[in-house]
C-alpha cells in the first residue's frame, strides 16, 4: 500500500473515540519495528520525522526512499502516514518536494500573525498535492530539536483561527511537554483542551510528549477530541535500556554477538513490544 495522508486515519479516529499513535523514527531499526508492530496489531500508524532525525537519516528523500521500500518488501497493508514532525517553513517545503504524505509546521514560536500567514501558504500547496498538514498553537514544553518550550497553555481563539485555515490536525499546547516529565509537573489542562475542541469542532487534535502522560490522562484527552498522540522518547528509553542489557550481559563478547544485527535486535524488539502497549492504550488495534 502506497503512503497515505494522515486525513482519513485520524479523521475516524476522532469519529471512532480513539487515537493514531505517531512514532518517530531514527534509523532503519525503529522504522522496521514499527511497520511490523502496525501490521500484526491491523493498526494504521503515522511514522515522524523530526527535522534533526531527518539530517541523521542523510535527508528526506533517503526516508522516503526507505520507507516505501519496507512497505513494499514487507508487504505492509495497513494505512501509513509518513508525516514531518515540528517542519520549519523551510523543512516542510523540502519534505513536500521530497515526497512526504504529511507535514507539521511548527509556527508556534512566531507572533500569531506570522503563524497564520505561513500555514496558509502550506495549506494551499498541501490541499493541491493531497498532503495532510499539522500545525501548532502554544509552544510544547520541554525540548526538541532545539526548540525550548515551557508547556504554556494555548489560546482558544487562536486555535480555531489557525484550525480555520484548513489544516488537517491541531496541535495545542495543554501544559504537555516533551521528553521525561519532571516530578513536579501539574498535569494536562482539561479545561484548556476542553475550550480548544468547542471551537474547532470535528478538527482532530494532536497531543505531543505522549511518553510519561499517565494511561488514564491519555484516555480523558481521547474522550475530549484528541486523536493523534506522538511517541519518541519512551521508544528511546526501552531501546537503550534492552541495548544496555545486552551489552553487560556480556552477550557482544559471545560468538558473533558483536554483529550489529544482533547487538540492535533486542533494542529493535523492545520497540516492538512499546509500540504495541501504545496502540493498545490509544485503541487504534484492528482499526485498518
Amino acid at each position: 500500500m502506497p503512503l497515505v495522508n494522515a486525513k482519513e486515519m485520524l479523521t475516524k479516529a476522532k469519529a471512532g473515540k480513539y487515537a493514531v499513535g505517531q512514532f518517530n523514527i531514527n534509523n532503519l531499526e525503529w522504522t522496521k519495528a514499527i511497520l511490523l508492530t502496525a501490521e500484526e496489531l491491523k493498526s494504521p500508524v503515522i511514522l515522524g520525522v523530526s527535522e534533526g532525525a531527518g539530517k541523521y537519516m542523510c535527508g528526506y528523500k533517503t526516508i522516503v526512499g526507505m520507507v516505501k521500500g519496507m512497505i513494499e518488501e514487507l508487504n505492509i497493508t495497513v494505512p501509513v502516514a509518513l508525516h514531518l514532525d515540528h517542519g520549519s517553513y523551510e523543512g516542510a517545503k523540502k519534505c513536500i518536494e521530497a515526497g512526504f504524505s504529511s507535514i507539521m509546521f511548527d509556527g508556534s514560536h512566531y507572533p500569531i500573525e506570522e503563524n497564520f500567514e505561513k500555514t496558509k501558504e502550506l495549506v494551499g500547496i498541501c490541499d493541491e498535492l493531497g498532503l495532510s498538514i499539522e500545525a501548532e498553537v502554544g509552544s510544547i514544553g520541554g525540548e526538541e530539536d532545539g526548540v525550548v518550550g515551557m508547556g504554556e497553555c494555548a489560546d482558544p481563539d487562536e486555535c480555531k483561527m489557525i484550525a480555520d485555515l484548513g489544516v488537517t490536525m491541531l496541535a495545542a499546547g495543554i501544559g504537555n511537554i516533551h521528553g521525561v516529565y519532571p516530578e513536579n509537573w501539574p498535569g494536562l489542562s482539561f479545561e484548556t483542551l476542553d475550550a480548544i475542541q468547542a471551537k474547532t469542532g470535528d478538527m482532530p487534535l494532536v497531543l505531543h510528549g505522549g511518553t510519561g502522560i499517565p494511561d488514564d490522562m491519555i484516555m480523558k484527552a481521547i474522550s475530549l477530541g484528541v486523536s493523534k498522540i506522538n511517541v519518541n522518547t519512551e521508544c528511546q528509553l526501552v531501546f537503550a535500556a534492552a541495548t544496555r542489557q545486552y551489552i553487560e550481559e556480556g552477550k557482544d563478547l559471545k560468538g558473533k554477538g558483536f554483529d550489529p544485527r544482533k547487538l540492535l535486535a533486542p533494542g529493535t524488539e523492545a520497540i516492538k513490544a512499546k509500540v504495541k502497549e501504545k496502540m493498545e492504550i490509544f485503541g487504534s488495534v484492528g482499526k485498518a
